[in-house]
């Protein structure tokens, strides 16, 4: 099936006692048993919930692994995934410019359990195999990054994984299954914010984890069930709702966002936009290769805190505010707000700078969300 069809499909089979083309939400927390052993294969909700499950069933197709796990948030999906793949005495790497939430969970609470990381510009397979240690067990990549939206060539960076023995896990929140195929690209992990554009519409709060390997997959399902960080049934049922529109809305993102990076380049107080399809980004090539769209999201940078301040002061349609993905255009200041864990120096190494700016390009008509910005670069 196409990738509409399944988003639509997949996993989504009519209600077999009502004939209800929406999965029903099953707030339920246990089930009824026929005796001693005897039941039809759900026990308590924590361990299978049939709403949770179809949301799963429909990422695993979209995906293209093995099986999926909805989890009660992106952060709590990263975090299996370290009890998945990491114990003591083990080494990672992560590209440097990941998500503040992820830089803080892995620094401020995996590295106690013993566990070492080294933040890499995994845009460089060199500098990611120079950082390949004997321990290493996990290759850990944001393409784009958030919010200089730097790309990682993933199917390069899975040769050395393989080669290494090392586990390669993709955060592909940025860009959705329908723009972006980690695991066709040779990932053995992939990862989203639920939260985010396969939600879409700022009412949910998720994250899913789907894996390529049957191993995986048995060990992350115990996982799941024994730590209980599971998706509620009624957030699984608004993901699948926000996923049956996904295309559309991503391809509208996408065609804002190309409009508002081209605009924002032309501006004389934009010292640079940060965006994978301008021509003149650094990887726009690799984007083109292995991403079947750009995706709605932008970063440019004023100049100087006292700029951004005065910029984000000024917009009206462009909702100030943290997190991305919805149908609504959100504004963000990253070094004070989605990147305000990471210690400063990071962060300017990073190149996450006082001026910067990060856009999560809505779907409204490009035309209103243009003259917001020119309002806001106003005298």
């Amino acid at each position: 099936m196409g990738f509409r069809t399944d988003a639509i499909h997949a996993g989504q089979d009519p209600d077999p006692t009502t004939g209800a083309v929406s999965v029903p939400i099953y707030q339920t927390s246990t089930y009824v048993q026929q005796g001693l052993g005897q039941h039809k294969g759900y026990e308590y909700a924590r361990t299978r919930n049939p709403t949770r499950e179809a949301l799963e069933t429909n990422m695993a197709v979209l995906e293209g692994g093995t099986r999926a796990f909805a989890f009660a948030s992106g952060l709590a999906a990263e975090m299996a995934v370290t009890q998945l793949l990491l114990k003591q005495g083990d080494h990672a790497v992560c590209t440097q410019g990941v998500y503040g939430g992820t830089y803080r969970l892995f620094e401020k609470i995996v590295r106690n359990s013993g566990v070492d990381f080294s933040w890499v510009d995994t845009s460089s397979v060199h500098r990611v195999r120079q950082h390949i240690q004997p321990n290493t067990r996990m290759i850990f990549l944001e393409s784009p990054t958030n919010p200089l939206m730097t790309l990682t060539d993933i199917a390069a960076i899975a040769a050395l994984a393989s080669e290494t023995g090392c586990r390669l896990v993709v955060d592909n929140t940025f860009m959705s299954p329908y723009l972006q195929r980690p695991l066709a690209l040779g990932a053995d992990i992939v990862l989203h914010s639920t939260t985010k554009f396969l939600n879409g519409h700022s009412d949910s709060v998720g994250g899913v984890v789907v894996v390529s390997h049957d191993e995986d997959a048995e060990a992350l399902a115990f996982i799941q069930n024994a730590a209980g960080a599971i998706l509620s049934p009624f957030d699984s049922w608004l993901v699948m709702r926000g996923i049956k529109t996904l295309p559309i809305r991503m391809e509208a993102h996408t065609s804002n966002a190309r409009a508002i990076a081209g605009y924002l380049s032309a501006q004389e107080r934009v010292l640079k936009v940060y965006y994978p399809g301008l021509p003149d980004h650094p990887q726009y090539q690799l984007a083109q290769r292995q991403m079947s769209g750009f995706g709605g999201m932008i970063a440019f940078d004023l100049g100087s805190l006292e700029d951004a301040t005065r910029f984000l002061g000024r917009v009206r349609l462009c909702s100030l505010g943290e997190s991305l993905g919805g149908v609504e255009t959100l504004i963000s200041h990253p070094a004070t707000m989605t990147h305000a864990a990471v210690p400063r120096k990071d962060r300017e190494r990073m190149g996450v700078t006082d001026g910067l700016v990060r856009l999560s390009v809505g779907i409204e008509d490009t035309e209103d969300l243009i003259a917001d910005l020119e309002n806001a670069f106003g005298e």
